[in-house]
């Protein structure tokens, strides 16, 4: 049966190291892949997004890249109608042409809000907001990790996907392994005493670091001055592999291959519970400490069916990461608690993927609208 609402707007600002054009990009290839809905994604930095599409054309204004309408925006474009439903992702502000444009056609217009695990979410999930001037009500929508919220992004094959990857990986794989880790962080992450830490370890390490941010800290802890993509590095018990920037599907190939994800924000935070894998999570720094709440609520949710003690060294762990205080204990107890937290979070990962997406769940919002 045809969708009542076929036509999707989604607008975003890159201003989150990717963060934000990730979570935008792989809900606008859902919705065109698997609902069949004609989605024009509005982004503003054509370079950042380049990273994640190496397909993307900087010059073009308008191109179509996986059944998505690739719009440049800028102060200069100009919009002949609105979509049937508006995404104004993290509130990044439309324009007051377009504005002018929903007030004509009256679209659903929803907020798409950043993941928290917070009580509040679900309360605010939801609530209208009336535009003071114009004849629009925008809902705030907030993904997150229960019933009462807008759920988490899934595409509707992902973990199939991940099951048979690691069933063949498993197949390949003979003989001892190596501890994988792979290394995705913000650049003010104590990057050089957790490498120093891995090279001191007992355990050999092989760790795996995309180009980002942090390039700057690896050099310093192997002593050269540049690191090229390929690059093999070795200190101690701890070697290190440079990767390029991943495109979304080669990193969710990362985060199932390796024991250990370190990952950052929340696309990546998402993709690694999916991942079913033992993570770390170093959310987004924020004033007055609020990124330290995002955490311990996330843990309330996550963790609630963990063994007290187990749940302790992780926390601790990821504490010690974030306000940049690590020391080798903090990495040893990880280890000794790994093939539980093994586990758990492959269990965990099956648990959420039982709750509905949020690419279904707004579809559904959208067809039960007037």
């Amino acid at each position: 049966m045809p969708l009542k609402h076929p036509n999707w707007d989604i607008f975003c600002r890159v201003i989150d190291n990717y963060g934000d054009i990730g979570v935008c990009w792989r809900l606008a290839k859902q919705l065109a892949y698997e609902y069949d809905i004609h989605v024009r994604l509005f982004v503003d930095d054509l370079e950042s997004t380049q990273h994640l599409l190496p397909s993307v054309n900087i010059t073009l204004g308008v191109q179509y890249i996986d059944r998505v309408e690739i719009h440049h925006w800028r102060t200069d474009t100009t919009y002949a109608s609105a979509g049937d439903v508006v995404i104004e992702a993290f509130g990044c502000n439309l324009p007051q042409d377009y504005l002018h444009s929903m007030e004509e056609k009256r679209p659903i217009w929803l907020n798409l809000e950043y993941l928290s695990a917070e009580n509040w979410v679900e309360d605010y999930h939801l609530m209208p907001s009336p535009h003071p001037s114009l004849a629009l009500t925008k809902l705030f929508y907030f993904p997150g990790f229960t019933t009462r919220t807008g759920g988490l992004i899934r595409e509707r094959d992902l973990i199939s996907d991940r099951d048979q990857f690691i069933d063949r990986q498993q197949q390949a794989n003979t003989g001892h392994q190596l501890l994988k880790v792979s290394l995705f962080c913000y650049p003010f992450a104590p990057v050089s005493q957790l490498l120093s830490i891995m090279s001191a370890g007992a355990a050999p390490v092989y760790c795996y670091i995309p180009q980002t941010g942090i390039m700057p800290a690896v050099r310093d802890f192997f002593g050269i001055p540049q690191l090229t993509v390929g690059q093999q590095l070795i200190s101690g018990n701890l070697t290190v592999e440079i990767l390029p920037f991943l495109t979304q599907e080669a990193y969710d190939r990362l985060l199932w291959s390796c024991d250990i994800n370190f990952v950052r924000g929340e696309d990546s935070w998402v993709r690694a519970i999916w991942a079913g894998r033992p993570f770390v999570w170093q959310p987004y720094h924020q004033e007055e400490n609020t990124h330290l709440t995002k955490l311990e609520a996330f843990f309330d949710k996550y963790f609630d069916a963990y063994e007290a003690s187990a749940r302790n060294v992780i926390e601790q762990f990821h504490y010690a990461w974030i306000e940049g205080r690590l020391e080798s204990p903090h990495w040893q107890r990880l280890l000794q608690f790994l093939p539980s937290l093994r586990t758990y979070t492959s269990k965990r990962s099956d648990v959420l993927a039982k709750m509905p997406d949020l690419a279904s769940k707004l579809v559904i919002l959208s067809e039960n609208s007037q």
